[in-house]
Parts: C-alpha cells; sequence; structure tokens
C-alpha cells in the first residue's frame, strides 16, 4: 500500500465525533489580563478536566450550575469556583495570582508534559546566562564550545556525540534551528541568534517517538518558545576578565494595550577569552515580536530577529605540543584561524478556533543565513609550506510552512484528540565551498564549489486515546526529500538529484498509575538525512537511514518535594553514515547501538531552595566491526549536571551548578581518550527596588579541563611524521563578571 493511503486512513479512523454533555467555556489569565498556557481545569464534581491553551481558553466538558471547578498552574495561586448559570452564559474569565513556585503543588497527571514542565521549573528558579546555558537546560544534554564562543556547540545526549546537530532536532517558535547540508557539517544547530532572556517555555522530547517531530529527530528535539510579552522593561550591563563585556536591552512597546502586546530586544557581546591570541569576539542580536489576539480569541503572531557575529580561534591544539612546552594550554598552532556568520528570520505565526472542537496552528519562516569558517585541525599534514587551513563557507535561504489541526472528539466516553498536519521546508544555498587557505586570505584550491536545492516535504498524524488512566498515542509521519546538487567545479554543467520517501511509525502508552505516579512506554522510528553530496554521490544510497528507539520509564512523585523521573531506553541506527565537512570525505560507520538508563531528581527543601540532577547511563557499540573495536568515538558513557538554586531570599537569588562528563573513547578500539571533566558555576544576584546587581563565576574551582576533544592526526612544521593523538580545545578557567540591570 502506498504511504499516502497509510496517512488517510489513520486519519479517517481518527475523524469520527461523539460529544456529550454541557459544556463550560472559559479564559484563564494572569493580574495584567494575559492568557495563561497549560493552566489545569478540574471538575471537582464530575472529574472532568481539561487544559488551557495557548491563548488562555478551555472548554471543561460535562460540567453543570453547582459543579465546583479548581484552576490551577505552576507558579500560580489555585482559583477555586462553584459554577452559577452566569458561568454558562459566556466565557467565563478566571484571573490567577502569581506566587512564588512551589514543586509540593505539582500535580503529575494535571501536567501536559510533566518532563517539559520540569525544564519550565527549572528555568525559573535558576534563569539562563547565555546561549549555552538555554540547551543545558535540556535533563541529560551536556555543550562544548571550541571555536572562540562564534562557532556553533558541540552536544551531546544519550551516548551521542551529536556534533553540531546530526541527531537532535532543534527549532525556535516553530523554526528551525538545524542546517541541513551545512558547509561545516550536517545538521548545524547555531542557537546564537537567541537572546536567552528571550526564552519562555522549552518542550523537549529523547528519543524518535513523535509524530510532529522530522529529520534529526533520532536522539531527541528540543523547541524553544519566545516570550510573548515583557512584564516590565531592562537595562543591564555586564563585565569581566578577558575585555568581557555583554549590554542587554529589553523593551515593552505597548504597554497597556487591549489584545495586543509588542517588544524589542538587543544583546551585545564582546571579549578576547582567555587565549594568548585574542578571539576579539563580538555578536550582536536584535529581536521583535508582536502579539494580536482577536475578539475570537485566535492569535496572530509576527516576530523578526537579526545576528552577525564574528571572531578569532586558536582552534584545537595538540596535546604534545602542550606537553613538550611549545605552547601553553591557551596557545595556538594557527591562530589565524575564525570566521563570521549572521542570521536574519522573519516569522508569522497564527492560531485560530475552527470549532469548539477543532483548531489551528500554523507558521510560516523565512531565514537568511551566511557562514564563512577557517579552521586547521591537522596543522602541515597535508602541506609542509602553507599549512592545512581550510575554509567552509556559505550563502543560503530557507523558506518553510507548518501547519497542524488539532481536534478534540470522543469514541464512546473515550475523549480522543487526533493531531495532524502538513509541512514544507526549502533551501537554497548557494556557493557551498571547501577550500584551502593561507592566512584566511589567499585560496590555494577549490576542493568542493557548488549549489544545493534541497526540498523536504512533511504530513503526520497522532492520536491520543484516553481510557481513564490509561491514554495510547499511534502517529504515523510522512516525508519525502529531493536532493538537488550543481557541481561547479566540473568542466560542463553537473546537476545530480535524488528523492527519498520515508515513513515513520510512532506508538507510545502512558498510565497514571496514582496522582503522582505515570509510567509510560515509548515506541518509534525516525531518522536523520544526509548531506546531499553525499546523497548524490552515492546514488540515493543511505540517504534517510531509520532509529528504531524504545523508552520504557516512569515520573513518580513519592514525597510533596520530591520528583524523580526514570527511563531504561534502547536506540539502533541502520548507519551512521555522514559527510565531514571539515575534510570533505564520507565517514560511513555502518549499524550501532546505544541503551541506557536515564535518571531525574528535584528536590525542593523550602520556600528558595532547590535542587535538581540529571544523570545518564550509555552503551554506545558498533555492530559490525569485532569487539574491542567497536566504540564509537567521543560516545559518552556517563553524565551528570545539576546543582542548587536560591529563589528569592531577602532579596538574594542564585545558584551552584556543575556538569560532568566521564573519560571516554576518542578513537574505534579506546587506544586514544578524551579526558573527562567536572566542572562548577556560581551566580548570586541581589534585588532592590528596580536594581539587580550579580556576580557570575565559571569553573569556581579553577580546574583544567579540556572542553572538547578529538583523536587527530596532524603534523608540526617541525615534525618528520605525523602522530595521531588528542587535540583539545580548553575550557574556561576561573572567569568572573559582575552585572547591573535596572527594570523600569
Amino acid at each position: 500500500m502506498k504511504p499516502y493511503k497509510y496517512f488517510i486512513i489513520i486519519t479517517l479512523a481518527f475523524a469520527s465525533v461523539n460529544t456529550f454533555g454541557q459544556q463550560l467555556k472559559g479564559k484563564v489569565v494572569n493580574h495584567i489580563n494575559q492568557p495563561l498556557e497549560a493552566a489545569y481545569i478540574y471538575n471537582i464534581t464530575t472529574k472532568s478536566h481539561s487544559h488551557s491553551l495557548e491563548n488562555g481558553t478551555f472548554i471543561l466538558e460535562n460540567s453543570k450550575i453547582g459543579d465546583s471547578i479548581r484552576v490551577g498552574l505552576l507558579g500560580y495561586e489555585n482559583e477555586n469556583k462553584m459554577l452559577t448559570a452566569s458561568d454558562f452564559d459566556m466565557e467565563v474569565t478566571i484571573t490567577l495570582k502569581e506566587k512564588t513556585f512551589q514543586l509540593e503543588e505539582m500535580t503529575i497527571t494535571e501536567e501536559l508534559n510533566a518532563l517539559s514542565t520540569i525544564s519550565r521549573l527549572d528555568i525559573q528558579t535558576n534563569p539562563v546566562n547565555s546561549s549555552q546555558d538555554i540547551l543545558r537546560k535540556v535533563p541529560g544534554l551536556i555543550t562544548g564550545q571550541h571555536a572562540g564562543g562564534g562557532k556553533a556547540e558541540q552536544l551531546f545526549l544519550r551516548g551521542f556525540d551529536i556534533d553540531h546537530g546530526t541527531d537532535i532536532s532543534i527549532s525556535v517558535d516553530g523554526m528551525p534551528v538545524n542546517m541541513v547540508s551545512h558547509a561545516h557539517g550536517q545538521g548545524y544547530s547555531d542557537l546564537h541568534f537567541v537572546i536567552p532572556e528571550t526564552v519562555d517555555k522549552i518542550d523537549f522530547g529523547k528519543g524518535p517517538y513523535y509524530a510532529k517531530e522530522g529529520d534529526f529527530n533520532t536522539a531527541g528535539y528540543v523547541n524553544f518558545a519566545t516570550r510573548d510579552y515583557l512584564k516590565e522593561s531592562m537595562i543591564s550591563l555586564s563585565a569581566g576578565q578577558f575585555n568581557s563585556v555583554r549590554t542587554l536591552g529589553m523593551f515593552n512597546l505597548l504597554e497597556k494595550t487591549q489584545n495586543q502586546n509588542a517588544y524589542m530586544a538587543v544583546e551585545y557581546l564582546a571579549t578576547d577569552g582567555p587565549f594568548k591570541s585574542p578571539q576579539n569576539f563580538n555578536r550582536l542580536n536584535l529581536f521583535g515580536k508582536y502579539v494580536m489576539y482577536s475578539p475570537e480569541n485566535d492569535k496572530l503572531t509576527l516576530s523578526a530577529s537579526h545576528f552577525t557575529s564574528r571572531w578569532d580561534a586558536s582552534g584545537q591544539i595538540p596535546q604534545r605540543a602542550v606537553d613538550a612546552g611549545l605552547i601553553t594550554r591557551f596557545g595556538a598552532i594557527d591562530d589565524t584561524e575564525g570566521g563570521q556568520t549572521s542570521r536574519t528570520n522573519l516569522n508569522a505565526e497564527y492560531s485560530k478556533h475552527i470549532s469548539d472542537q477543532t483548531r489551528l496552528k500554523a507558521n510560516a519562516f523565512y531565514s537568511q543565513y551566511d557562514f564563512e569558517l577557517y579552521s586547521n585541525f591537522t596543522f602541515f599534514l597535508e602541506d609542509p609550506i602553507n599549512g592545512d587551513q581550510i575554509k567552509q563557507k556559505e550563502n543560503r535561504s530557507i523558506f518553510g510552512l507548518n501547519t497542524s489541526i488539532i481536534h478534540e472528539t470522543f469514541l464512546g466516553a473515550a475523549p480522543i484528540t487526533v493531531t495532524s498536519g502538513l509541512g514544507f521546508r526549502h533551501d537554497v544555498i548557494d556557493d557551498v565551498e571547501l577550500s584551502r587557505t593561507l592566512n584566511r586570505s589567499t585560496t590555494l584550491e577549490q576542493i568542493q564549489l557548488g549549489d544545493i536545492n534541497q526540498t523536504n516535504i512533511d504530513g503526520f498524524v497522532n492520536a491520543e486515546f484516553e481510557f481513564g488512566k490509561f491514554r495510547m498515542a499511534p502517529g504515523l509521519r510522512l516525508d519525502y526529500f529531493n536532493f538537488i546538487y550543481n557541481d561547479k567545479l566540473q568542466d560542463v554543467y553537473t546537476l545530480l538529484s535524488e528523492t527519498k520517501t520515508r515513513v515513520s511509525p510512532k506508538l507510545n502508552f502512558f498510565y497514571d498509575a496514582k496522582e503522582n505516579l505515570q509510567f509510560f512506554v515509548k515506541s518509534g522510528i525516525g531518522f536523520h538525512s544526509n548531506d546531499t553530496r553525499v546523497v548524490v554521490s552515492n546514488l540515493g544510497k543511505d540517504i534517510l537511514p531509520k532509529a528504531y528507539g524504545l523508552d520504557v520509564g516512569d515520573i513518580w512523585k513519592p514525597t510533596s518535594r520530591l520528583v524523580v523521573n526514570t527511563a531504561l531506553w534502547y536506540l539502533f541506527l541502520e548507519q551512521e553514515f555522514v559527510y565531514v565537512g571539515d575534510a570533505g570525505i564520507v565517514e560511513p560507520s555502518g549499524k550501532t547501538e546505544r541503551f541506557g538508563i536515564d535518571l531525574g531528581l528535584r528536590y525542593q527543601f523550602n520556600d528558595w531552595l532547590y535542587f535538581d540532577t540529571d544523570a545518564t547511563y550509555t552503551k554506545a557499540r558498533s555492530l559490525e566491526v569485532v569487539d574491542g573495536e567497536d566504540f564509537i568515538p567521543l560516545a559518552p558513557d556517563f553524565t551528570m549536571a545539576g546543582g542548587l538554586s536560591v529563589n528569592d531570599l531577602d532579596g538574594f537569588s542564585g545558584g551552584l551548578r556543575y556538569r560532568y562528563i566521564d573519560d571516554r573513547p576518542a578513537n574505534e578500539d579506546n587506544s586514544i581518550v578524551a579526558e573527562g571533566y567536572f566542572v562548577t558555576d556560581f551566580n548570586v544576584n541581589y534585588s532592590f527596588n528596580k536594581i539587580t546587581l550579580g556576580l557570575i563565576v565559571e569553573n569556581l574551582f579553577d580546574v583544567d579541563w579540556n572542553e572538547t576533544q578529538f583523536a587527530t592526526e596532524s603534523r608540526l612544521q617541525n615534525e618528520a611524521m605525523p602522530v595521531e593523538e588528542i587535540h583539545f580545545t580548553p575550557g574556561t578557567p576561573f572567569f568572573v563578571r559582575g552585572s547591573i540591570a535596572y527594570k523600569f
């Protein structure tokens, strides 16, 4: 049967309607009349329940005059109300008052996604301070920077060295962050265009179990949502060691305007870093957002952003050069590395109530992106005279559209929520280049140069059946890809193309054993695409290798102040077959498997002291090689991160954060080891009147640690033979900066 027929059959199978009972329609807002999403509305009398949507509205079935309802949301006081006749005559408005967050008020079964709620609470108790902090809010996700702060971070999750995003799907307000067929590597995800203080929510999931998530969703996905409004405007300045400075302005543009919000944010950063050769890093971010609600509670959001960045870098240095005293840990073999990049985004989001049971969500976006990077990984291995510096460059435009329809109905007395959608993404990438260069000014040889057109059209359907304490959620996703490459280095016009379709089924189960104990089983097939240049050169082989996943776990709240989440998981990949942009070559590694356990703890000691930690143990192996040579390079087998947070103790807030990654194999036989590290950061803030003073200390105990490491064969200029060993970028030493902020 054709894949599209599966899609049609499942959609029709879920489309029956059988509504019953009297409906209560309402809206949940805060004290300044801003809508509150994900509030839990519970009819104490009939046990029916609902959640508020992003525009604050809700529909509570099976309600009548005289019933008592409870409305609650973490970080707000519960509101109880007895229903009267007038509540059914018009939309009832329920206002919740903000209060200090209390973990004891969290009820697992009341949350739409308890794990994502936990990350939202982590942001409230310990706000983000940098772009790296944003990703670190995802439990189990470790990041590392290795190019002067301008390059996208290296990511680690569930036994993956994800590089810059090959096996995790990342988006912001519905716009994709991952770059397909990128000059530096497949899935490259640069989040530096996001101003951290604008982030409101983080939705994430681990594994390939989510029908709405497509390309790169193997190890997991992360979706960021920016704030719809500012409570107050703010300006801040921070400065510290290494000539570091950061300025931030966030301005409310439509204060006290009914049903409309608008704000803008401006961020500027600069630093030389701790390196002997200054980084000369600077970045400028601009962001603006406008939100409008219609009288029918439809929502229109328009946003625009621009960021530009440039930097110099000392690159990855060989351990032998440090051991021999040729350079220090913060020295360089080739200090002419570096780059520049920019991105401009336009995004329009729209949500509409088609009927009481059906609503539409859509967003259309455009991104213009430029990238230019100079690196030298092998020094004088290939060219003993000029050195091995390379340039990677591209100019890209991205056009896209995402739509989804959410329909709520009943199968007998069992509620059903059916979500279906269509999506489109088209990348036009001009002059994708890999060249050998000298001193960032002279091109010695062009290795690759061409134009890429890549298109992805997708459709999905997901249904959630609720049978009392038991929920079942089958889903199906269909993706179509078209890859086109024009090789400009050929003497004659050469256009190569391939197409591929992928069907990805999902099936998840949830069981609410008790009010604060939920078990789940998640299963599904996902995929990551390969670089267009790889696809066409391999005649379409291994275009979209599958990932098969299974999670079995629970979320448990054994006491009022403790939340524990655990998961046993397994992931099999048909092919880790990726394009290595650094060398312009293809590295197939065959079939792989990973299995492990996740553990997360959240504990609130009292009103102001909060503890969290997340740990992941993984065994990652290649399946098509002999034992002892089956290690997956840089795949961590144990990571842990967490800390203590103080929230509003007589004006003081702050935290002590740590992250740990253990020793891991750097090559296939584990003869070269990438050393682990344990790093602790500290921050404290004191607020009085409208002013906040802050102090941030990175690497509090000044440990020597390597932020990123690779097993690389290189040759120094004075060496007769090449050497393969660890090459690393040193982690930040003890680093202090202070800040002052004013709200108005």
